[in-house]
This record gives structure tokens, C-alpha cells and sequence, in this order.
């Protein structure tokens, strides 16, 4: 009996590691594509110069070269960061600025149609 209990315990432990390690690779590459455009635009400038740098060099496979680059160390820095997140313990749900990945909207505003002056007040 405590055999079943323990490995249903350690699969469960398992399992909300990977979710979580999921769910932290999700925001954080939503984050690196929303919020972080300007460093991607600043990267793609950087990469385009080093691509034409390198061609003297390497001129079959500099552009390869840095766009594999590029990508594999943003790759790495997501992977990193999910990983790093997941193994200290920080859920997503504890954080207070994910709300939008739950689904709990604190909207800013309400909307006023411009029918609702004539609709609003009318009882069914």
C-alpha cells in the first residue's frame, strides 16, 4: 500500500514540475515576443551585421551561423529561466501580473454602449 502511495505521490510531484515547467515556457516566450520586441528588433540588427562581418570569413554559412546562434540562445534563455522558476518553486499562480494566464481580467475600464441609455434601465 505505502508503494502505490508513494510512486501516485512522486508521479504527481512529477507532473506539477512539468506543468509548471511548461506553463513557464509559455509566458516566457510570450513575454520575449510581446513586451520584448524592441531587444528582438535590436537583435535581428546585430545578427545582420555580424552575418555580414562573418562572410569574409565564413562566406557559405555565416548567415546560418548567427541566425542558429541567435535563435539557440533564445532557446537556451527561455529553457533556462523555466527551468530556473520551476526549481525554486514559483508557480504561475502566485505571480500577480500573469492574470491574463488564468483568465482572471481585472478590466480597466467598463464599456458604455451607445444604446444603453435607452436599454440599460428597462426591466424584463
Amino acid at each position: 500500500m505505502e508503494i502505490t502511495q508513494k510512486s501516485s505521490v512522486g508521479r504527481h510531484n512529477s507532473l506539477t514540475f512539468v506543468k509548471s515547467f511548461l506553463i513557464w515556457s509559455f509566458t516566457l516566450t510570450v513575454c520575449l515576443l510581446v513586451v520584448g520586441f524592441p531587444l528582438i528588433v535590436l537583435m535581428a540588427a546585430v545578427g545582420a551585421l555580424g552575418s555580414v562581418i562573418l562572410q569574409s570569413v565564413l562566406p557559405i554559412s555565416s548567415v546560418l551561423l548567427v541566425a542558429g546562434s541567435l535563435i539557440g540562445a533564445n532557446i537556451l534563455a527561455i529553457i533556462l529561466g523555466a527551468a530556473m522558476l520551476t526549481l525554486r518553486g514559483v508557480h504561475p499562480q502566485e505571480v500577480s501580473w500573469l492574470r491574463w494566464l488564468h483568465g482572471e481580467a481585472k478590466p480597466s475600464h467598463s464599456s458604455v454602449y451607445a444604446s444603453c441609455p435607452l436599454t440599460c434601465n428597462v426591466a424584463n
